[in-house]
């Protein structure tokens, strides 16, 4: 897939009733030959516990450094509001975001954060990266405070 063959920015698209059915785009990275840092943050992400059917709440920050290819950001936000009626742990949901992308873009560096709000009383947060950062890159803190009522 390359970006002459986006199907979804610029134009009217539904939204997606699962991640399966979701289409993660990219496009070309014009600063193919710079190391930096991208950061995407979704503070009002949702999914369904899969066992009651009730709604999960997450906070989630997507840290990348690009090669080749950025991640096309309505399609991300598509994808990401196909887990609204997608039953799944935290863990899972977490870490399928974070496949799922690098399966889209491979990015020379990527790591997600999931900080979800308590489910019987307990917050889970869940942490994943491809491995070590770039040496040289500039890597800022999540910003999302250990809980305590976050927001």
């Amino acid at each position: 897939m390359d970006e002459t063959h986006l199907t979804q920015l610029g134009r009217e698209v539904r939204g997606f009733d699962s991640p399966e059915e979701a289409v993660l785009e990219r496009v070309a990275n014009p600063q193919a030959d710079t190391l930096y840092l991208a950061r995407f943050t979704v503070p009002e992400f949702t999914s369904l516990c899969p066992v009651t059917g009730q709604p999960d709440f997450a906070h989630i920050v997507i840290d990348y450094v690009p090669a080749e290819w950025l991640v096309e950001s309505k399609a991300l936000k598509l994808y990401l509001g196909s887990f609204r009626n997608h039953g799944a742990f935290h863990e899972d949901c977490t870490l399928r975001i974070a496949r799922d992308l690098v399966a889209a873009m491979t990015p020379k560096w990527l790591r997600i954060g999931g900080y979800w709000y308590p489910r019987g009383g307990m917050p889970i947060d869940v942490f994943w990266q491809t491995g070590a950062p770039p040496e040289g890159l500039w890597l800022p803190d999540q910003g999302v405070p250990p809980y305590r009522g976050r927001g």
